[in-house]
């Protein structure tokens, strides 16, 4: 199993157990619906012969939640337009000196470095203009479990269906670990 973690938070965001899809410069993650709950135990005692209904002070507490935000333990958050351009200018750098980073463990050249962050840089304006900042009011944004303000916000969607849920995660934001 591989487990994605914010590169600058360490929070864990997502891993491969969830149906994941490279898209450019993007992961899209798709989750599901899950119902999470009070688990029932049977201890053996007989509630009648104790005296008390089984049902008495008894509350589902049954929530809703979608699998990779329980899963993960990310934490809802909010954005207006302006705000989010805002954080996303601060995020793509700490984005580009990770890739410069991975580029100098793999020994790239100065050119072949620049190369992939001019077009990681351009794919991410074309994304963000084209896909997040166009639907803008179609998503949700989650954090890390940390909250940390400098770490990578995923983006929830939904599918043309209504009811799937996805996240979108920037790629260069994450590093694997092999559990």
């Amino acid at each position: 199993m591989i487990i994605y973690k914010d590169i600058i938070s360490g929070d864990e965001l997502c891993s491969d157990v969830f149906d994941m899809e490279l898209k450019g410069i993007v992961y899209e993650v798709n989750g599901k619906l899950i119902t999470v709950g009070p688990t029932s135990v049977d201890t053996g005692a007989n509630a009648s012969a104790e005296g008390a209904d089984a049902d008495e002070g008894a509350e589902d507490g049954a929530i809703q939640a979608i699998d990779i935000v329980y899963s993960n333990r990310l934490q809802s958050t909010s954005f207006d337009k302006k705000s989010y351009l805002t954080y996303m200018k601060g995020y793509l750098k700490s984005v580009v000196a990770n890739i410069k980073e991975k580029a100098a463990k793999n020994n790239l050249s100065e050119e072949e470095t620049e190369k992939l962050v001019k077009t990681f840089q351009a794919s991410a304006q074309t994304f963000i203009k084209d896909v997040i900042l166009a639907n803008f009011k179609d998503y949700e944004f989650y954090t890390g479990e940390s909250m940390n303000i400098d770490g990578m916000v995923a983006l929830l969607n939904y599918r043309e269906d209504g009811t799937t849920p996805y996240f979108t995660f920037f790629k260069d934001g994450l590093s694997e670990m092999k559990v």
